[in-house]
């Protein structure tokens, strides 16, 4: 049986890079993308190699669209040189970055690049790799549970994220006629170098996000690369179109 083999975009550190390390241990041969620590993307690829799986990294700046054509087809020769493969399996867009800035003082420039970064960018990588994309095949979008609950800081950022939820249901939709199931994971606050760190580093806010969630604490990486890696196991290949919040129960 051959393996499967997903694409992670942002796979070299925080929830890609858990999310690699998850499906290599399901057996998911993975593709990566990484932006600028090559290094930490080699590693990334040990380890998921480590686990017995095939791995790769590929260099890529996920806010610009001129790139995606190219990235493309780097993809698709590098499925043909080392899986003999003309197609792969998942899609996961997971790269992101955090900006935390009032409405008030969200300047265009921050606007932009989280437009860039986190919807114009998801919407034309994902279009691009469609061709590479097999029947059958899933794709996972990240989101954040800001776009359900409300805090000051993060109105561009939920408000790009709101539009990936409405995009797939979309996708979801034109997609299947193909039997390619759409998934958005939306992730509470989590442990990781995210927004410079604030929720892993700051023990004020630690605590407090602890204290409003119903498992009463902050989420870590493993608490969502596994979410990830579940929904695109067989068992979970009826689940289409839909919003799953892994947040341990935020602000219920």
């Amino acid at each position: 049986m051959r393996s499967k083999i997903a694409i992670v975009t942002g796979g070299s550190r925080g929830l890609g890079k858990n999310t690699v390390l998850h499906l290599a241990q399901k057996g998911v041969d993975v593709i990566f993308t990484y932006r600028s620590q090559q290094a930490e993307a080699e590693a990334v690829v040990s380890a998921a190699e480590q686990a017995g799986v095939r791995a790769a990294a590929l260099q890529l700046d996920v806010a610009d669209c001129r790139a995606f054509g190219g990235f493309a087809a780097q993809v698709q020769d590098l499925l043909r040189e080392q899986w003999r493969r003309e197609q792969f399996d998942f899609l996961v867009n997971n790269a992101g970055i955090g900006i935390n800035a009032s409405f008030t003082d969200t300047a265009e420039t921050q606007f932009d690049q989280l437009m860039n970064i986190h919807f114009k960018g998801v919407f034309f990588l994902t279009q691009a790799l469609l061709p590479l994309l097999a029947d059958g095949g899933r794709i996972v979008n990240l989101s954040t549970g800001l776009t359900r609950f409300a805090l000051p800081g993060f109105a561009a950022y939920a408000s790009m994220k709101g539009a990936i939820e409405v995009l797939t249901k979309y996708l979801a939709k034109e997609l299947g006629p193909r039997g390619i199931a759409v998934n958005v994971v939306a992730p509470g606050a989590i442990e990781t170098d995210f927004g410079g760190g604030v929720v892993r580093d700051n023990a004020q806010i630690n605590a407090h996000i602890a204290a409003q969630t119903a498992l009463g604490r902050v989420g870590v990486p493993d608490d969502i690369g596994g979410v990830i890696a579940a929904l695109l196991s067989d068992d979970n290949r009826w689940i289409n179109a839909q919003r799953i919040e892994a947040s341990g129960g935020m602000f219920l």
